[in-house]
């Protein structure tokens, strides 16, 4: 039950997100990385998505 409200609330805060960057009244990337980090541990795809950001915000921290 406490998977299906993650994957729930997951999926929510990236339509929030996408619509978010649609529209110029709010900021989409506030919801859409967090949704994105808790599908990250769900589904491979979005695991790899946001271990590649990771490492490129990583390697422009070093740089």
């Amino acid at each position: 039950m406490r998977a299906i409200l993650r994957i729930a609330s997951g999926i929510g805060l990236v339509i929030i997100g996408v619509i978010g960057l649609i529209l110029p009244v709010m900021p989409g990337w506030i919801f859409l990385i967090p949704g994105l980090v808790i599908l990250a541990d769900y589904f491979p795809p979005v695991r790899r998505l946001v271990d590649w950001a990771k490492a490129k915000m990583e390697s422009v921290k070093n740089s």
